[in-house]
């Protein structure tokens, strides 16, 4: 008989798909869709059977949708996804049918920042001072005791997104109360970290770390958001084997003990100081986003995806540890607003480093502009030196212009 393996995957985001694909490409699986928004067309095939539900951050509309998969199927043998906003919704579901994988409370830690920063603190690892800000008066608190800059973000945010860099008490007051503090609305205030920004990627098996990987944020995130011009890049440096990896590794291990997971991904950001000193940012239960999970794959040659799928379905570890190439990606938007007219540089981007490029998605002619520091489009490229990709990157993000029209001017 088929395992029945139910992937709650609400949007059917290209990313979500590629680890959709590989479940359904498990032994013995009977791969059950709990969705919002079908796959167009024949992407639906993937799934054996599918329900829709309307709520798909709720947890009893996705407990629904489950049990009418249940009582067509039988008993599920995993409940999973890769959607950090549900991540705790999911794991509810899970010890509601009885199904094994990541429980309520680990999946609490890992969402609610202000638990997870405890928890590390608690374990004696490095994170930026921060405080739950409940009135002005807390928030006034924390900067009489941190100074400005400081950063306010929601206490279930994800990365970078609905940050706010704050420099004065004026800004302080303004943010927070848009955001709702002081009428019942908390919100995460943190110390502003200074210096370099890196990830933290691992693959974990009964809560041991088999695989880890590092990358470079190149600027950091916040700054690329505050910049909308900045065509952010993300590095994969082919050798993380030194010394001056060790305390980025101590940490990454040692959140992932603290925080309990078991069979999985996670995405770390962490902070190095102009001292040296380090500092996690946050960590997410989930494979990175980002192109991270992708690159990490082409850093060691194999498969992300199936590698993911392995881990939290089957518990057995299925990658490659040996990372033999240097990757990056050069992430395309440019200045301006409305909606993407013109793309330039792209036939002197292909003609100068085309060899060295392994995947890219062109912003789309009429599309709005993204929000996202990820910008329209992107170009990921792979070399085995290190000093070569950052130079690929240099002149991708030289090279192309994005330019937008605005149709409300």
């Amino acid at each position: 008989m088929p395992r029945n393996i139910v992937f709650v995957a609400p949007f059917p985001a290209e990313v979500t798909q590629r680890f959709v694909r590989a479940v359904s490409k498990l032994d013995d699986v009977r791969l059950l869709g709990v969705v919002h928004t079908p796959p167009p067309g024949d992407q639906a095939r993937v799934y054996d059977d599918m329900v829709r539900i309307d709520s798909p951050l709720e947890t009893r509309s996705i407990i629904e949708g489950v049990a009418e998969l249940k009582r067509r199927h039988g008993q599920p043998f995993r409940i999973v996804g890769i959607l950090e906003a549900a991540m705790v919704q999911i794991a509810e579901t899970r010890a509601h049918f009885g199904v094994e994988g990541t429980s309520p409370q680990v999946a609490e830690l890992f969402r609610d920042k202000s638990r997870m920063k405890a928890a590390l603190t608690n374990a004696g690892l490095p994170v930026a001072r921060n405080m739950i800000l409940r009135s002005l008066a807390d928030a006034k608190s924390f900067a009489d005791h941190v100074g400005f800059p400081m950063v306010l973000k929601p206490v279930q945010g994800m990365g970078a997104k609905s940050t706010f860099r704050i420099r004065n008490m004026g800004q302080l007051v303004q943010v927070a109360r848009s955001l709702g503090v002081g009428h019942g609305h908390e919100v995460l205030a943190e110390e502003f970290l200074r210096g370099r920004e890196f990830s933290f990627e691992t693959l974990t098996v009964n809560g041991e770390v088999k695989l880890h990987s590092i990358s470079h944020y190149l600027p950091t995130c916040l700054e690329a958001i505050e910049n909308p011009w900045i065509q952010w890049t993300c590095l994969l440096p082919r050798d993380i084997s030194g010394h001056e990896y060790d305390g980025a590794r101590r940490i990454g291990w040692g959140a992932i003990k603290a925080l309990g997971l078991k069979d999985g991904m996670t995405h770390m950001e962490w902070f190095q100081r102009p001292d040296g000193s380090l500092a996690i940012g946050e960590i997410a239960q989930r494979p990175p986003g980002a192109n991270i999970s992708l690159m990490t794959g082409l850093a060691h040659d194999f498969d992300p995806y199936r590698a993911w799928a392995r881990a939290v379905v089957d518990g057995e570890f299925e990658a490659k540890t040996e990372r033999k190439y240097a990757v990056g990606s050069a992430f395309l938007r440019g200045m301006g607003r409305g909606r993407v007219a013109h793309v330039t540089g792209i036939r002197e981007t292909h003609e100068a480093v085309g060899k060295y490029i392994v995947e890219a998605k062109l912003p789309t002619l009429g599309a709005p502009k993204s929000d996202s520091y990820e910008g329209d489009g992107y170009v990921v490229v792979r070399d085995p030196d290190t000093e070569v990709v950052k130079k690929v990157l240099k002149h991708i993000i030289e090279t192309v212009r994005v330019q937008y029209v605005d149709v409300e001017s």
